[in-house]
C-alpha cells in the first residue's frame, strides 16, 4: 500500500511538472510571437525612413545564395508603375552605398546591432552587390568568395526575413 501511494504521489508530481513546462512553454511562445508581431509593425511604420516606396504595395524576397543571395523587391500589382519605379531608384541607390561599405540605410530601419551588418560594413571591396531591373520591380546579387562575408549576407537577410515579416518572402 504504501508503495502505490508513492508511485501515485511521484506520478502526481511528474503531471504537475510537466503541465508547468508546457505553461511556460506556451507562455514564452505568446510572448514572442507578441513582440515579432511588435518588431515587424514598427518596421513596417519606420519603413517610409528608407524606402520610398509603399510596403502594403510590395514584396521583398531574400534567397541565399552559395556565393551570397539574392534580394528582390517587386510589386504585388504588376501595373504599378509607380511602386516599380521608386524600388528601381532606391535599390540602384543601396547598390553604390552597399559596394562602398555604406550600409547606413539598413542600420537606420533595423538597427546597427542586426546580425551580419558589420561584417558588411567592413567588406568593401570584397563582395560585389549588382543591381538589376526586373519586370516588376528590381534587384541586388551579393557575390563574394568570402566565407565569412557569405555568412554575414545570410544572417543578414534572415533578419530582414522575421523583421519585415509579411512584408518578405525567402528561400533560405
Amino acid at each position: 500500500m504504501n508503495r502505490s501511494r508513492l508511485l501515485n504521489k511521484n506520478v502526481g508530481l511528474l503531471l504537475t511538472i510537466s503541465l508547468v513546462v508546457v505553461l511556460g512553454g506556451l507562455s514564452l511562445y505568446l510572448y514572442n510571437q507578441h513582440s515579432l508581431a511588435a518588431r515587424q509593425a514598427y518596421i513596417h511604420t519606420r519603413g517610409t525612413m528608407v524606402m520610398p516606396f509603399d510596403l502594403n504595395k510590395t514584396t521583398h524576397s531574400f534567397r541565399q545564395t552559395s556565393e551570397g543571395g539574392i534580394q528582390q523587391i517587386t510589386v504585388k500589382d504588376p501595373g504599378d508603375n509607380d511602386q516599380i519605379a521608386l524600388i528601381r531608384t532606391h535599390l540602384k541607390k543601396e547598390a553604390e552605398l552597399f559596394t562602398q561599405g555604406n550600409f547606413s540605410d539598413p542600420s537606420k530601419l533595423h538597427g546597427g546591432n542586426m546580425p551580419g551588418l558589420s561584417v558588411l560594413e567592413q567588406a568593401k571591396g570584397k563582395i560585389q552587390v549588382k543591381y538589376a531591373d526586373l519586370p516588376d520591380g528590381a534587384q541586388l546579387t551579393y557575390i563574394t568568395d568570402d566565407p565569412n562575408i557569405i555568412d554575414a549576407v545570410h544572417m543578414w537577410f534572415m533578419a530582414q526575413l522575421q523583421d519585415h515579416g509579411q512584408d518578405a518572402t525567402g528561400s533560405m
